[in-house]
């Protein structure tokens, strides 16, 4: 079995790391909550809260295009808002075939959705690459989050890649059975491998229920009453809560760059 690769964290003794989880996890999800109360247009504010990010990212001793380029994977998702540069009034910047219209409210408005969901993400990168993932849900139990949603999130990134190496076991077994005849395509068609596919998912959905009832019962055995356990306790210093009081500062400061300026 390979090692997890889900798992971002990028290791380092930088000042950013050896915060409290806690300390960044609130950091984090306040200066996330701050940038998309940004309003539109808010271009200054846009300029300083991606300037954060590249500064913490500099003091955590990470490359700052390794937290830009993991950011490009939301990039298609944010598509989904491009209706708005055709559907908000305004005055008409574009005109094109079959009635559309590209105004320059929908470009604001697209523009800002854009940038703020861009400069969140980095942030939520930034996270996972300066906290370990089980520090990540330590912090989220002390802030009161849900047992039952702590321990999905435990789970699901503890066993995502048992499925991955369950898919690759699959396809090689797949591989080493599909073998033709030279100058012959047999089961190699299109057709034939959407076949395969359809039943290599249920397959595995099979296989994940079964595994997923065996661990249960074993942890059960194990002594589990729905709280993960750590070993690696966390207490607030003073540079921690000087971190809180300082991103608290940062999301006021932001605040008034995007109304006031």
């Amino acid at each position: 079995m390979r090692l997890n690769p889900f798992d971002q964290y990028q290791p380092n003794h930088s000042s950013i790391h050896q915060l409290d989880p806690r300390v960044k996890v609130l950091a984090a999800v306040l200066f996330i909550i701050s940038t998309a109360l940004l309003p539109d247009g808010a271009w200054l504010a846009y300029a300083l809260s991606w300037a954060l990010v590249i500064i913490i990212t500099l003091l955590a001793h990470i490359e700052p295009w390794l937290v830009v380029k993991r950011s490009f994977l939301v990039l298609p998702f944010l598509l989904a808002a491009v209706t708005l540069l055709f559907t908000l009034p305004g005055s008409v910047l574009w005109q094109g075939p079959f009635g559309l219209r590209i105004s320059d409210y929908g470009l604001l408005r697209f523009t800002s959705i854009l940038l703020r969901s861009w400069i969140s993400v980095q942030m939520a990168v930034l996270l996972t690459a300066t906290t370990r993932f089980p520090d990540i849900l330590h912090a989220l139990r002390h802030l009161k989050v849900p047992a039952v949603l702590v321990s999905i999130l435990a789970f699901m990134y503890r066993y995502l890649f048992v499925l991955t190496d369950e898919v690759g076991r699959m396809l090689r077994a797949r591989a080493a059975r599909s073998a033709c005849l030279p100058g012959k395509k047999g089961g190699r068609s299109l057709l034939w491998r959407a076949k395969i596919a359809g039943h290599m998912v249920g397959q595995l959905f099979l296989r994940s229920i079964e595994r997923s009832e065996r661990v249960y019962e074993a942890m059960l055995a194990r002594g589990y009453r729905g709280e993960l356990l750590t070993m690696n306790p966390h207490f607030m210093l003073t540079k921690d809560w000087i971190g809180l009081v300082m991103s608290l500062l940062v999301v006021f400061a932001m605040q008034a760059a995007g109304r006031l300026i």
